[in-house]
């Protein structure tokens, strides 16, 4: 006998109700299901990548593929391998064929191959945002010279460029002044209003200062996003291509007062990297006031820097006056998320260097802030031993403390400005001169070996402004070795400016690390003056 008639007829309606129920909440699930699946289907698409998404994709892509030959970069002749410098300065971009000519405050000029410069780069413009075709190489953009070494009919058509230019009228509305260069490696450099070509900007340092060899990345192709006629902002974006990393840049270029590039930057490491140096300033330092050696010029000193400026994540300011040591030198301050650091040519007075046509007091400093939190790292700096002044031997950059592994990405944003012999935000006193000499006094017997050295730091500014000279500073100075004597601190006739004067004698110690700042009622009234000295270089 069925089990269901021996159920009573309530016992048999409840059972029929709870299944209607049942029925009905299964249409009712299938309903909700069927709605949710169409409110699924109607989500919108997420938003397109940005130009900066797209063009960091395709530079991972391409690092993950095997190379191939590439047309655009063909062999160059011998004729442009082989030139010297004055052959290829004299071919010259023409400037009635400038890019944007009469249709925007930028114009772009182009550089030819040859000299150090053979790596061939595509350019290409961005067009209300729309990518065009890169610009074609054509001997009808340059001018060679008369007679020119060159036969231009044997160059091949597509042949390339070596780099860029923009163009801006920066010092007066009748002229446009070269803004901002881009040519070899990553380098590329700019200037401010009244100043003169100097210290560069690097994408990427990879290695520097390593036993192995440094590794230079380079910028193989740019995009120019043609700006509307009275833009006074630009865009470029470039990518970067080297064994161990590659990565896109985007340049936003402000021909303001201060001149300012906002630089974003994302990295595909390809292979793990021992030191990535973020944000480089490369510059040269020949011999200054501090340098502790005869040279045979009638100038002074000749440097584009001299000294590495930095503002710590706890706002410490730090001068390191710039040296030109006779072997490799490099210095670390450790700075978690630093909020600034740059190479300055402080000094800005033309009777210190006596060069007419260098002009050295005119040289661009340029100041990296970050625009993120980097996180834990130090700000390394490496001075390479230069027996010329066109050597470029001074570099900076923040290196990150954690491992650049393989396969891993990694992003960075700063903003790099050129200023002139200080950083606005800086209140304190600060060092205008560094001095050194032997400690021994004049005529007295027995003097001291030369490793002892008297030290003279001058400082002028923030409250040593309008401080009276009755009152005494009390210079605080640590050292990392040695003996600290005759230390003083006492007003120079000219206003505003104080000396600390004191000796140390080394003792055994090759190395001295040294630290100095000026206090007032127990209140740190100057930056910190940070000096390396090492007896190795004056042996």
């Amino acid at each position: 006998m069925p089990i269901f008639a021996q159920r009573t007829v309530p016992e048999i309606l409840v059972l029929v109700l709870l299944n209607v129920g049942s029925v009905f909440l299964l249409l009712m699930s299938m309903q909700f299901a069927n709605a949710q699946s169409a409110t699924e289907d109607a989500q919108p698409t997420p938003p397109p990548k940005t130009l900066f998404e797209q063009l960091f994709q395709r530079a991972k892509e391409s690092a993950q593929q095997a190379a191939v030959d590439d047309p655009a970069n063909a062999k160059l002749p011998d004729s442009l391998k082989n030139m010297n410098y004055s052959q290829y300065r004299s071919i010259r971009f023409r400037p009635e064929a400038a890019l944007w000519k009469n249709e925007s405050l930028f114009e772009v000029q182009l550089f030819h191959l040859g000299f150090l410069y053979q790596q061939p780069i595509r350019i290409t413009e961005i067009i209300d945002g729309n990518i065009q075709a890169p610009i074609a190489y054509s001997n009808d953009l340059f001018d060679y010279g008369e007679p020119s070494f060159l036969m231009t009919r044997d160059l091949p058509s597509n042949l390339g460029f070596s780099g860029l230019r923009l163009h801006y009228p920066l010092n007066s509305a009748d002229y446009k002044d070269e803004l901002v260069v881009f040519q070899g490696a990553s380098y590329f450099r700019f200037v401010g209003r009244g100043e003169r070509y100097g210290l560069s900007a690097r994408g990427l340092a990879v290695d520097t200062g390593e036993p192995t060899g440094e590794e230079f990345p380079t910028f193989t192709e740019f995009w120019l996003r043609k700006p509307m006629p009275d833009e006074r902002q630009i865009k470029v974006y470039a990518l970067l291509s080297s064994p161990s990393v590659s990565g896109i840049y985007e340049f936003d270029i402000n021909a303001g007062i201060p001149v300012t590039i906002d630089v974003k930057l994302r990295l595909y490491v390809q292979k793990t990297i021992k030191k990535l140096g973020i944000a480089p300033i490369t510059s040269m330092f020949f011999f200054g006031e501090n340098t502790e050696s005869d040279h045979d010029d009638f100038r002074p000193e000749v440097h584009d820097s001299d000294g590495l400026q930095i503002l710590t994540g706890e706002s410490q300011w730090i001068w390191r006056p710039l040296t030109n040591p006779k072997h490799l030198q490099i210095t670390s301050s450790m700075n978690d998320n630093p909020k600034g650091f740059g190479l300055l040519q402080r000094d800005r007075n033309f009777d210190h260097y006596m060069d007419a046509e260098a002009h050295y007091e005119k040289r661009p400093s340029y100041w990296i802030e970050p625009l993120s939190a980097w996180g834990s790292g130090r700000i390394e700096l490496v001075e390479i031993p230069s027996a010329s002044e066109t050597n470029d031997n001074i570099v900076a950059y923040w290196v990150p403390a954690e491992k650049i592994e393989q396969g891993k990405e990694y992003q960075y944003e700063y903003r790099i400005r050129s200023t002139g012999q200080s950083v606005s935000e800086h209140k304190l006193a600060q060092v205008i001169r560094t001095r050194i000499g032997w400690a021994a006094v004049p005529g007295a017997p027995n003097p001291p070996p030369k490793s002892n050295r008297q030290f003279i730091v001058d400082f002028k500014g923030g409250t040593l402004t309008n401080l009276p000279t009755t009152l005494t500073l009390k210079p605080q100075l640590e050292a990392s070795a040695g003996e600290i004597t005759d230390l003083r601190a006492f007003p120079l006739p000219d206003d505003g400016i104080w000396r600390v004067s004191f000796k140390i004698d080394p003792k055994k110690s090759e190395t001295v690390d040294m630290q100095l700042r000026l206090s007032l009622n127990g209140q740190n009234i100057s930056e910190v003056w940070n000096y390396v000295w090492n007896s190795s270089n004056y042996q």
